[in-house]
């Protein structure tokens, strides 16, 4: 199944910083803030994310973050777009991280943590809960769904969006449309949170977040979920 990502593999990159350009920070500094922010989660839960699946992962972005922050000892990164497979391989395979195609990968259930970021606006609507149940079949019971996905409410998230090619006809989703699909798939929703609310020039702001976490200010959102 060809992906409309194969188009955009090799600029892949350069489009999303120049969208992200208007905040002052890069595409590496929101991968790891991402991650950041999931991993004060895991360490108030005593919870552990050795295995870890990263859905739609594109070329690879967040593939040291996991390893960095995470600890992780594993990571498959699955995709639909095989150049963009392609590329993530040879920027990060090793030993510990690998990178299929979606169909090349069949769910076991064994993977302690799934990484979703900026994904399900770019499934069709009615392919969602299909995508959610994949997911959750690859989860081990107590596993971890972290969902990110840009935040409707707000206009700094539609304004990048509209400077990102890939990203300017897609169909963003509603908090509350997430957490459903996620609940369908069989999975608890324990948490959603908001954040990357200030731009790098606001970045001394930056401390309030944590407080600010349950507002619809932030530019993304993340949605929490456990497989019971």
């Amino acid at each position: 199944m060809k992906s409309e990502f194969d188009a955009y593999a090799k600029e892949y990159d350069a489009a999303l910083e120049r969208g992200l350009a208007v905040s002052g920070e890069d595409s590496a500094y929101f991968a790891r803030e991402r991650i950041v922010w999931l991993s004060r989660y895991l360490e108030r839960n005593e919870l552990t994310a050795t295995r870890v699946l990263d859905f739609g992962c594109g070329t690879g972005n967040a593939t040291p973050f996991f390893f960095q922050v995470l600890g992780a000892t594993t990571m498959i990164g699955v995709d639909l777009s095989e150049l963009s497979i392609q590329e993530a391989r040879s920027r990060w395979m090793s030993s510990s991280a690998e990178f299929r195609l979606i169909n090349e990968y069949e769910p076991d259930g064994t993977i302690d943590l799934v990484f979703c970021n900026g994904v399900f606006h770019h499934i069709p609507p009615d392919e969602r809960a299909s995508s959610m149940r994949y997911i959750s079949r690859c989860l081990r019971p107590g596993g971890v769904l972290a969902l990110w996905e840009n935040n409707p409410w707000s206009p700094a998230a539609r304004y990048v969006m509209s400077r990102i090619p890939f990203d300017r006809d897609a169909i963003m989703v509603w908090p509350k449309h997430a957490r459903n699909l996620a609940s369908q798939a069989g999975l608890t929703v324990e948490s959603t949170d908001y954040g990357f609310i200030f731009p790098r020039m606001l970045s001394w702001m930056r401390r309030l977040e944590p407080w600010l976490r349950k507002l619809a200010l932030g530019a993304q959102y993340q949605v929490l979920c456990r497989k019971i």
